[in-house]
């Protein structure tokens, strides 16, 4: 599918998706600890603010603060976005149903009055972990993701990748609900001299996408998709 592209931010990893996300689609960042997932959502919104659209950032995780203070220390200059095109909206994963319902029967309305284009929820896996049993897990998960698809807005969601296999989240959900996974994890060499971060778009609904896996780092106020390397 060609067209127009909703950027993430990332030079790189928009050229290996074709130039972005598809509009209206939901994708998925998926990495364990310090791969930069938080880090990726952020710079998803913050391409939606240079470029004038309103966003919205609901997050499980962190308070609206902490979420301004990692902007600010990016070098961003949020003040002339905050409480205007940008909406932070802090929800407590421990409350499921609540929380669940604040998204389904609050969102399309913060949707419609933002007039927000970019929505990112961070990170999803704490709604997953509610969950005792699998198949009430999926029910509800594929639940959750048909209610957002509805808004019109593209939807970046952060989930955490199970701790026994780095190549899969935590419950093995996400990325068949997700139109576009891309997956982040740590590279490390035989001789355990060093350590590489390395991502790959694993899946991208209707558009052709790299399949290649590509070394990345995250500077202070930027993060850098090295396509012309390779991990080894």
């Amino acid at each position: 599918m060609n067209g127009e592209r909703v950027k993430i931010g990332i030079e790189g990893l928009d050229q290996m998706m074709g130039g972005g996300l598809i509009p209206g689609s939901i994708g998925a960042i998926i990495g364990t600890y310090g791969t930069g997932k938080t880090t990726f959502a952020l710079q998803f919104i913050w391409e939606g603010l240079k470029g004038g659209e309103n966003v919205i950032y609901i997050s499980l995780e962190e308070r609206e603060e902490r979420i301004l203070m990692y902007m600010t220390q990016k070098g961003w200059d949020i003040t002339p976005y905050k409480g205007k095109a940008l909406t932070i909206v802090k929800l407590d994963p421990s409350d499921f149903s609540l929380a669940i319902n604040s998204i389904k029967n609050e969102l399309p309305e913060l949707v419609r009055q933002t007039g927000a284009k970019r929505v990112v929820i961070d990170p999803v896996s704490l709604f997953e972990n509610i969950f005792d049993k699998d198949s009430e897990r999926r029910r509800e998960m594929f639940r959750f993701v048909e209610g957002i698809r509805d808004q019109k807005c593209t939807i970046l969601m952060t989930s955490e990748t199970d701790k026994d296999n780095p190549f899969s989240s935590r419950y093995n959900l996400i990325e068949y609900l997700a139109d576009t996974v891309i997956l982040l994890r740590y590279v490390r060499p035989s001789d355990l001299t060093d350590v590489h971060l390395a991502l790959e778009v694993v899946k991208m609904r209707m558009s052709s996408h790299s399949r290649e896996i590509k070394p990345y780092e995250i500077q202070q106020d930027q993060v850098l998709v090295y396509t012309e390397a390779n991990v080894f």
